[in-house]
């Protein structure tokens, strides 16, 4: 969202409510156009307040009752000149009567001028006005046809109330006095009604509607019922000053007062009395008074208070960079509780730290970020500036592209680069982007540059610089870690420059800047020394730095360096480029060195006290066999040598590397020899793609490292990475290696291990937590990982064997078991005792395979359930066991045909098949989507219903059953919602429903509806139910033990499914993925009269037997989480830590019923949820 800050041209005196006109004139030419008028006219322009009269605005010949009802529309206020002949006209009369319309409907103000005329004339319809309406009389009685005689007699009747109307509105009479005079007290009476004297002209805006929109509806929001505040925020040029123009000058009318402080930050800079110089403007504009003679800021504030606290006022304060001034203008008292402020500001959390929110009562507050234009919308801003059509002709279009894409979206650089292509060909815009590209000095550059000088401390200033030149793009972790070891403060310093707009976080963690800013940052850089660049501090350019170490020009000044010789045109580096460290020497205070594929032949004179960015890092350097001389560089920290394909080993002197904390050796094929074994501080040891199966690989005797990621192409040279063999040995070299016990994180993902492989030791890991075998031949869970007792994480992704995951350790928290492709898992067991658990499993809807997630779903063809069972359930005549069973879709595509399948979940048993032949036994019967019925009293127990319906959509519905007796219901969806309906267009589901005591009852009465859960399906043609009660025989219960077992069925324990009291919304697997939706919306009269529900984002969430379920649940405040994010370590902080993970967005709802007690546990639950995850959605 972005602003333009142009202004209309032609149109000095822009109106404050987006009004073409300030004053309609409205009067009988014959008496008053060349004299009274055309003076009035005068006076008024020169009081730059735009008029219409009708004969210079209207063409000869024209329609003009529809211009001038254009014309009132367009105007902020009429003035009726109401002389002797005014009423003879029945044009004036007519403009008279749309004008007082107008101001019945909108603020049109209406200013009557009684030239020389009594206004009891005009209201009794006296003398001249008496003789006009008998004249019109006249006309209408003469008129011989009677539809258009009723006509007149209607519109007479206007005009006679009109006229009565206007001469009781507050005017001005002429009184007998001169005409100059009188026209002067006119002019200077609109002045003031119309406050043309605080109004500003209106920037023209593009690509800003949902600003517009936001800004207006805040500034009409009463309902807080105190004063608002609304903060600004956005980077230097980005367009916030315009908005706050756009909408002050729109909506300043409708308040007492106004005004609007237009630049504090520079006028506070430039002027030693600045600040003053603000107080007494603002007072002035909101007491209407003249300046008092005060010299004090705090005595002006005292004054400024006063003045706030009993009128209701709009107050824009724009570009204000220090508390100071925002104290100063609004002092501490409070506000009027009516009153709205704008601030803009660069500073996000400048405003809440003002002490205005001291105050007893505080002021609301809200803040709106601009961000930068799209592209359509930078294309026609450009377009405008440069006055090209939107539509470029040939030959424009390629450069027109390159200058937005240059300009990011930014709208002063839009604007400045558009200027200065004005009218220009399409040869000089060419040659303008070029020289663009390389100008130093560029007018965007200083207006950023002054935000820039507005940072608080110097080590922002640096730390800006830093990220300017070497961090954009990286990691905000890494990049911390770096800097630190700079003597910059990095993780303050960064959020400061966070809150002033000048870098930002992705979802990705990595920092981000906009290009501008950084453009200006390095210029500021480049300005230190333009043409001697071993005098700059930093060499970002590779061929600068290349130069510099060429020549061995690097002196004391430079701090970081930065080199990648892929950068570098072949014709300059004249072959191969060895870098001689000598030409380091001289740089005494280099603090960051990054060099990518570049030859080193000794690291003799690298400082001791030097920060390697990327640590030398060595990429693809084939002809590297052993990295040696390590020794050289003790306070080494990262290591990251990847792609070296020809690297055998890392020789011995790396133990003298004591502070390394961090080895890549990815791909690093031939790695044979890494002697690490006394690297005590190693946390991490990254070693994918490598083959370790030599036994010389050294990894014992580590203190403590986080994690080993070996990603083995072929851990065993009888092995072939592209097939997998029933033969895996299971003594393979790398794992007899004794792993250490201090071991946290341990990744062996892609590394050709069947469940056998694993070592008995392996069970050895008393601290492991976070365990990943992705992309193994695995088929079940290896004995070892069961018994690990402190793992929480394990993820056997795309695991193609898998058949069966069963008892994980019970400190569990996260599984997933995920299959891209058809799945053979067909069974999960949890251990009773274990907590809530995330599960990410190869169904985003269930394969109708035969699977089990016990205690959450169970799938098995209906051939295979026992006879007994089916019975047990009421279904005893199956006929249609020999139909077809459905086809279902998955990830896009349609699966096979399957064998009728059985689905139980939550105490539900259901099947699906093509047809739509329901059991003869289902008697109780309706046409449509719902049935009603009262339960027939028995003596024996009521066991359930069997609920069946046929349906014609792909999407499953939703199925509701309430017990209006009782007051409770479920509302549940299938776990397999994504159907093929086949030839037959239809298709039955039916189900039993298993209920606990006292949850039916005879006599209840109960409602079953089946509701679409999309707006594309279909109402269903049939549905009925059966009762089903006890027949008395035990053993026959015995036969549904295993399934009543569950703990989360109706009549169990349902409360994390829990909407409202007796209501519960059952779904085992979450399959919507919205955030910021009303649930009625997605789902259209589902949810019952009254009822509406709010949705919170959580994840799927797996539960054990024994565990109440608890959907997204969220650490309270004085709550320690070992389980909720299994990336955690003991000794973190929570809310120092950001945990990236993938989440799937579902549904918990929350009745509005107890709104008040909701609203806050929600903003706990919300305020907990931010600090422990950033959602990332697929």
């Amino acid at each position: 969202m972005v602003v333009l800050s142009e202004y209309s041209e032609g149109s000095s005196s822009s109106s404050t409510n987006d009004k073409k006109y300030d004053i309609f004139l409205s009067f009988r030419g014959a008496d008053t156009r060349h004299s009274f008028i055309d003076h009035l006219h005068k006076a008024l322009l020169g009081a730059n307040i735009s008029t219409f009269l009708d004969d210079e605005e209207i063409e000869t010949g024209g329609d003009l009752k529809p211009e001038l009802e254009s014309a009132i529309k367009e105007s902020r206020a009429s003035i009726i000149v109401l002389s002797k002949n005014y009423a003879n006209s029945s044009w004036c009369l007519d403009e008279l009567v749309l004008i007082l319309r107008e101001r019945m409907i909108s603020n049109h103000i209406v200013i009557p001028i009684f030239y020389h005329v009594e206004p009891t004339h005009v209201r009794k319809q006296q003398s001249s006005f008496a003789d006009a309406i008998a004249k019109h009389r006249r006309v209408m009685k003469a008129e011989t046809n009677a539809n258009r005689r009723n006509q007149w007699a209607q519109k007479i009747d206007r005009w006679i109330q009109a006229l009565t109307i206007v001469a009781d509105l507050k005017g001005m009479s002429i009184d007998g006095r001169g005409e100059t005079e009188f026209i002067e007290e006119i002019a200077k009476d609109v002045y003031h009604r119309l406050r043309i004297s605080s109004r500003i002209p209106l920037p023209l805006l593009i690509g800003r509607d949902d600003s517009k929109k936001f800004v207006t509806s805040w500034l009409k929001d009463t309902s807080s019922h105190t004063a608002d505040i609304l903060t600004i925020l956005g980077m230097g040029g980005i367009g916030k000053t315009s908005l706050a123009k756009y909408v002050y000058g729109l909506h300043c009318d409708e308040f007492a007062t106004s005004s609007f402080i237009e630049d504090i930050s520079r006028r506070c800079e430039e002027k030693y009395n600045g600040l003053l110089d603000l107080q007494k403007q603002l007072y002035d504009e909101i007491s209407k008074r003249s300046s008092i003679q005060v010299h004090d800021v705090s005595v002006y504030t005292l004054k400024i208070e006063n003045a706030l606290a009993h009128k209701k006022v709009l107050i824009v304060l724009d570009d204000v960079d220090s508390l100071d001034q925002l104290d100063a203008l609004l002092g501490s008292k409070g506000l009027h509780p009516e009153s709205k402020i704008i601030i803009t500001t660069k500073d996000a959390w400048l405003t809440e730290s003002c002490v205005l929110f001291k105050a007893n009562i505080k002021p609301t507050h809200e803040k709106h970020l601009l961000q930068g234009l799209l592209q359509g919308q930078s294309k026609q801003l450009l377009c405008f500036n440069t006055c090209v059509p939107n539509n470029p002709k040939a030959g424009y279009e390629d450069v027109l592209e390159k200058l937005v894409e240059y300009c990011e979206g930014h709208p002063l650089a839009l604007k400045v680069l558009g200027k200065s292509l004005h009218n220009r060909d399409v040869f000089y815009w060419e040659e303008f982007l070029k020289g663009l590209k390389k100008e130093n000095n560029s007018p965007i550059n200083n207006v950023l540059r002054k935000s820039f000088d507005s940072l608080p401390s110097e080590n922002d200033k640096e730390l800006f610089k830093h990220i300017a030149c070497f961090f954009v793009g990286t990691d905000r972790d890494f990049t911390e870690t770096i800097l630190k070891a700079c003597d910059i403060k990095t993780k303050y310093g960064i959020m400061n420059l966070i809150d002033k707009c000048f870098v930002d976080i992705t979802s990705n963690n990595e920092l981000m800047m906009h290009g501008l800013l950084r453009e200006m940052g390095r210029v500021l850089v480049h300005q230190e020394s333009p043409n001697k660049p071993w005098k700059r501090s930093r060499l970002w350019c590779h061929e600068d730095s290349f130069k510099v170490l060429k020549q061995k020009k690097g002196k004391e000044n430079i701090l970081g360096l930065t080199l990648d010789t892929r950068m570098i045109k072949k014709e300059k580096l004249h072959g191969s480029f060895e870098l001689k460290t000598e030409a380091l020497s001289k740089m005494n205070n280099l603090m960051l060195l990054q060099l990518n594929y570049v030859q080193i032949t000794t690291l003799n004179h690298l400082s001791f006290g030097i920060v390697i960015h990327n640590n030398s890092r060595v990429e693809k350097r084939s002809y590297l066999a052993c990295l040696q001389k390590t020794k050289e560089l003790p306070a080494l920290e990262r290591l990251i040598a990847t792609n070296c394909n020809e690297l055998v080993e890392i020789c011995e002197s790396i133990k003298e590397c004591v502070e390394l904390v961090y080895i890549d050796l990815s791909y690093c094929k031939k790695l044979e020899k890494l002697n690490i074994g006394m690297l005590r501080k190693l946390k991490t040891l990254l070693l994918e793609g490598c083959n370790l199966g030599s036994s010389h690989i050294e990894i014992r005797d580590m203190d403590s490292p986080e994690m080993i990621k070996a990603n083995i192409i072929d851990i065993n040279k009888k092995l072939s990475s592209s097939t997998i063999h029933e033969d895996i040995p299971s003594d393979s070299q790398f794992f007899t290696i004794s792993l250490p016990i201090s071991l946290v994180k341990l990744s062996l993902v892609n590394n050709n291990l069947s469940t056998e492989s694993f070592p008995m030791e392996f069970s050895w890991l008393v601290m492991l937590k976070e365990l990943r075998l992705d992309n193994n031949p695995i088929t079940s869970l290896p004995i070892c990982v069961r018994r690990l007792p402190r793992l929480q994480l394990l993820s056997l992704s795309q695991c193609e064997r898998l058949t069966s995951v069963e008892h994980p350790p019970s400190t569990l928290t996260f599984l997933n078991v995920h299959y891209d492709k058809q799945s053979l898992l067909r069974k999960v067991v949890f251990d009773p005792k274990m907590c809530p658990l995330d599960l990410i499993t190869p169904w985003t809807v269930v394969e109708p395979l035969p699977c089990e997630i016990e205690g959450i779903v169970k799938i098995q063809p209906m051939a295979s359930v026992e006879e007994k069972v089916l019975h047990s359930l009421g279904w005893n005549k199956l006929d249609f066991l020999n139909k077809k069973g459905v086809r279902h879709y998955s990830y896009g595509r349609e699966s096979t045909e399957h064998q009728i399948q059985m689905f139980y979940e939550f105490g539900i048993f259901s099947t699906i098949y093509l047809g739509k032949d329901m059991p003869k036994w289902i008697r109780c019967r309706s046409e449509g989507e719902s049935i009603s019925f009262n339960i027939p009293s028995s003596p024996n127990r009521l066991r359930g219903f069997n609920f069946c319906y046929v349906y014609t959509h792909r999407f499953l519905p939703m199925i509701i059953i309430h017990n209006k007796t009782k007051n409770r219901a479920w509302f549940y969806e299938h776990c397999s919602s994504d159907v093929h309906v086949g030839e037959e267009g239809c298709y039955t589901v039916l189900s039993h429903w298993m209920f606990g005591i006292n949850e039916m009852e005879g006599g209840d009465e109960v409602s079953i509806t089946v509701r679409r859960t999309s707006y594309f399906g279909s109402p269903a043609w049939e549905c009925g139910v059966e009762v089903v009660y006890d027949a008395g025989n035990t053993a026959e219960e015995d036969v549904l033990t295993y399934y009543k077992s569950w703990n989360h069925i109706i009549g169990g324990d349902l409360t994390g499914y829990q909407l409202a009291t007796g209501e519960y919304y059952i779904l085992s697997i979450r399959r919507i993925m919205l955030r910021g939706i009303d649930a009625n919306d997605v789902y259209p009269n589902i949810f019952r009269d009254n009822t509406h529900y709010k949705e919170f984002g959580i994840r799927f969430t797996a539960f054990s037997q024994r565990q109440p379920v608890i959907l997204g649940h969220v650490p309270e405040e004085n709550e320690t989480s070992t389980c909720n994010d299994p990336t955690l370590n003991d000794e973190d902080e929570v809310d120092e830590v950001e945990v990236e993970m993938e989440f799937e967005l579902e549904f918990e709802f929350v009745a509005e019923a107890d709104a008040e007690v909701e609203r806050e546990q929600e903003a706990k639950r919300s305020c907990m949820w931010s600090k422990w995850f950033k959602c990332t959605r697929a």
